[in-house]
């Protein structure tokens, strides 16, 4: 019995696809089920392209990764997998290879269908995200670490909508970090990003900071003062640790995110507000909504698109592109970099405050290093380590110094599960296991 031919484009339907797209502003190429691009629009080859290197006919994953295979195999979501399975879209957030670098970028991919319902290509368009990097940055979000792109590619979904965003997760992961990425990534980034501390306002102070009072609404109200729901019209409220809003001042809350209205202080009259809703938490609200001491009406409002930020201990290997960051962050004449021996330290330790305490570290530890490189000692007496011992230490510190790549192979070697089971063993994510096996040859 004969065999069908796989369907395949035409040079003519690829011409044609090409000429559609390049009236499109959005990076956009066009695949065959082989992972080949086969050709891209003028917007990829301005933004993506570099000269004197041709991606047509080369295989996607090793264009935008590096990748020797293809990224379902190097432990990430390969959506042609997904799309040529469902025979519809399919959406991720990846890090890629640019011509400037490592950087995040947003892929959609649409499969082709011919007129017998098979699958006969893609096309796939590139969004690059602009408000977080995957390089060492001196403002905003930064990281590449699984945990963190999923944070971020939930964030990437919910941007560009209405919806309140909930961020969860520990003191110090970056919460008013990936709000302010949400304010900027929404339709209202050109609005007010207002940010308000609920830790620290008593029930009075929360509705008058908030609501704003009129003249003579109370002992010491001189003049007329605007809240902050107001001075956030047209752009973002930030509501930072919503679970320590004192229980009486919920229901007026509750009230303005239904109504959209609220009233100043001493004042009849009714406003009407104008803002996307952020808020943020370390506590467990739902645990607290069930002992009563946080309104189940308000959780439900708040918590429409739940985000969990996740901590420094769930993306270690971010470490040394954050401590770069922050060491530029700080300032000052002399330029510093951290030695190797103490990034190995810093990627162990299990950082109970987060990046806020790696922040903390570095800048007591950039007063002892008089020649610009902080080094163990420059650490904080105690420095409370992960103790970690015999081969695991060895092939887990992919920082440390060179010896450390023989324990890795024998190790890897000798390991009878799967690649997933190995990552779990060592510690490692697929994608940054799968770098090392690369290196050492073992891919």
């Amino acid at each position: 019995m004969a065999q069908s031919t796989p369907a395949v484009l035409s040079a003519f339907e690829i011409q044609a696809l090409i000429s559609y797209l390049d009236q499109e502003p959005a990076p956009m190429m066009v695949m065959n089920t082989a992972y080949e691009i086969l050709a891209a629009n003028t917007a990829y080859q301005r933004q993506f392209g570099t000269v004197g290197r041709s991606y047509v006919g080369h295989k996607c994953y090793a264009v935008s990764h590096g990748y020797t295979v293809p990224c379902d195999q190097a432990g990430e979501h390969c959506p042609l997998q997904r799309a040529l399975a469902s025979k519809g879209p399919d959406r991720v957030l990846h890090v890629h290879h640019t011509p400037r670098g490592p950087e995040h970028v947003d892929i959609e991919l649409r499969p082709i269908i011919d007129a017998e319902h098979r699958v006969v290509g893609f096309v796939e368009r590139l969004l690059t995200i602009r408000h977080a990097s995957a390089q060492p940055s001196r403002e905003g979000l930064v990281g590449q670490a699984p945990a963190f792109n999923r944070a971020l590619a939930e964030l990437q979904r919910v941007a560009p909508s209405s919806l309140p965003v909930l961020l969860l997760g520990e003191s110090g992961t970056g919460k008013e970090l990936f709000a302010r990425a949400v304010h900027e990534a929404s339709p209202r980034a050109r609005g007010p990003f207002v940010v308000v501390d609920c830790s620290g306002l008593t029930e009075t102070l929360f509705e008058s900071e908030l609501f704003g009072y009129e003249k003579g609404a109370f002992t010491g109200a001189v003049a007329r003062k605007a809240g902050l729901v107001e001075t956030a019209k047209g752009g973002t409220l930030f509501l930072d640790e919503i679970g320590d809003v004192p229980l009486a001042m919920q229901v007026k809350l509750l009230r303005l995110i239904e109504s959209g209205t609220y009233r100043r202080v001493g004042s009849v009259e009714t406003q009407n507000a104008d803002f996307r809703l952020v808020a943020a938490t370390h506590k467990p609200l739902q645990k607290m909504v069930d002992e009563g001491s946080f309104r189940q009406d308000l959780y439900y409002r708040i918590s429409a698109f739940p985000i969990h930020l996740p901590a420094l201990r769930e993306r270690s290997e971010d470490i040394p592109l954050l401590v770069e960051s922050l060491l530029r962050r700080a300032g000052g004449s002399q330029e510093l970099h951290a030695a190797r021996e103490t990034l190995a330290l810093l990627g162990r330790h299990r950082w109970p405050g987060n990046i806020r305490e790696l922040r903390n570290v570095l800048e007591r530890a950039r007063l002892f290093a008089d020649d610009g490189v902080i080094r163990p000692e420059h650490l904080p007496p105690g420095f409370a380590l992960v103790s970690v011992s015999g081969a695991h230490a060895a092939v887990t510190g992919s920082m440390r110094p060179h010896g450390d790549e023989a324990a890795f192979i024998a190790y890897v070697q000798q390991f009878s599960g799967t690649r997933r089971e190995l990552a779990q063993a060592l510690g490692l994510s697929e994608r940054t296991l799968y770098r090392r096996l690369k290196a050492a040859g073992l891919a």
